[in-house]
C-alpha cells in the first residue's frame, strides 16, 4: 500500500503543476492531422452480373475530412486473374492507372467499374486489385487496398462442392434450447456425381463430437438437400445425458424424422437437421431422443 500511496501522490502533484503553469489568455497550437485517402467499404468486394442489364460497380474513394476544395485521389489497378482493362472492364477514368475527384464539401468519389456483360454471363470470373497511389493525397494507413472479384450471378444449380470447405465461424444449433454462436468446419468434400456429394463437419454439438458425414443432392436446384445416413460411435453419452444407467453407451445420429436439411452455396450456408439417438455398443440395445437437432452453419 505504501508505494500505491506514492504512486497517487505523485500524479497528483504533476497534475497541479500542469493546472498551475495553463494560460487561459495565451493561445496555443493545436495539431491538426492532415487529411487521407482511403476506400470505403469492405477490402473484398463482389460485383455480379447478372443480366445485360446490370448496372455498373462503383467503388468507393474517400477521405478523412471535408474540404472547401476539390482533391485528387490517384489509384491503379492490376488483375492476378488476367483480365485485360479496355476488353474485360472498362473504367473511364483509366483501366490500369487513373484519378478521382473528391469534390469540395464531399469526402466520397466514385471509381466506376462496367464490366464486360456478355464475358461473364459467359461464366468469367476475374480479380481486380484496386490500390491507392501518390503523387495525390496521402494515403491512409487502413483499407489502402480494395479486391474486386466479377463474376457472372451466383447460380445454385452450378455447385462447386469445394467451395463449402473451410471454417463456419457463425454456427447456431437448437436441441431443446439455442446456442451459439460457435465454430464448424468442413474438413473434406467429395463430388459423387455431376449434382451430388459428400461433405464431412466437424465440431458439430461444440463437445469433442467426431467428425460426421453428410450427404448433400442438388439436383433441384430450388430444393436442395442434406441427409445423414446412421452413423454411430460420434461420442460418448455424456455428452448428452449425465444418467449414470447410460455411462458406458455412445451417441448415434440420422437425418432427423422431419425430413432433412439444406444448403446454399451461394450464401455459403448448410442447415443439418438430425435425430440424436445412444447406443450400447456391448448389447446393441438403443433409442432416439424425441426432440429434433438443427445445426445452422454460416460463415
Amino acid at each position: 500500500m505504501k508505494l500505491f500511496n506514492n504512486l497517487t501522490l505523485a500524479a497528483f502533484a504533476a497534475v497541479a503543476l500542469l493546472l498551475g503553469s495553463c494560460d487561459k489568455t495565451k493561445p496555443y497550437d493545436v495539431d491538426v492531422a492532415p487529411p487521407f485517402a482511403h476506400f470505403v467499404g469492405k477490402a473484398t468486394q463482389l460485383y455480379e452480373v447478372v443480366d445485360n442489364t446490370t448496372p455498373a460497380y462503383k467503388v468507393q474513394v474517400g477521405s478523412t475530412d471535408v474540404s472547401g476544395s476539390d482533391r485528387t485521389v490517384t489509384y491503379k489497378v492490376t488483375s492476378p486473374s488476367g483480365a485485360i482493362g479496355g476488353t474485360h472492364y472498362t473504367i473511364a477514368t483509366g483501366n490500369n492507372a487513373g484519378t478521382v475527384t473528391i469534390k469540395k464539401g464531399e469526402a466520397i468519389a466514385n471509381i466506376t467499374v462496367q464490366a464486360d456483360l456478355a464475358t461473364y454471363i459467359g461464366g468469367r470470373k476475374d480479380t481486380l486489385v484496386f490500390s491507392l497511389a501518390e503523387p495525390s493525397m496521402k494515403v491512409a494507413d487502413f483499407m489502402d487496398t480494395v479486391v474486386l472479384i466479377i463474376r457472372s450471378g451466383c447460380n445454385e444449380g452450378l455447385v462447386t462442392i469445394a467451395d463449402l470447405e473451410g471454417d463456419y465461424d457463425n454456427t447456431n444449433e437448437d436441441f431443446g434450447g439455442p446456442y451459439g454462436p460457435y465454430t464448424t468446419s468442413i474438413l473434406s468434400t467429395t463430388s459423387t456425381s455431376a449434382t451430388t456429394g459428400t461433405i464431412v463437419v466437424d465440431n458439430i454439438f461444440d463437445a469433442g463430437w467426431n467428425p460426421i458425414t453428410f450427404n448433400l443432392d442438388w439436383t433441384n436446384s430450388s430444393n436442395r438437400l442434406v441427409t445423414c445416413d446412421r452413423q454411430f460411435g460420434i461420442a460418448p453419452a455424456s455428452t448428452v445425458s449425465t444418467n449414470p444407467a447410460y455411462a458406458t453407451w455412445e451417441v448415434m445420429v440420422e437425418t432427423a424424422v422431419a425430413g432433412p436439411g439444406t444448403f446454399s452455396a451461394c450464401n455459403q450456408t448448410v442447415t443439418l437437421k438430425l435425430r440424436v439417438g445412444l447406443l450400447d455398443p456391448a448389447s446393441g440395445n438403443g433409442g432416439w431422443f424425441s426432440t429434433p437437432y438443427t445445426v445452422s452453419m454460416a460463415r
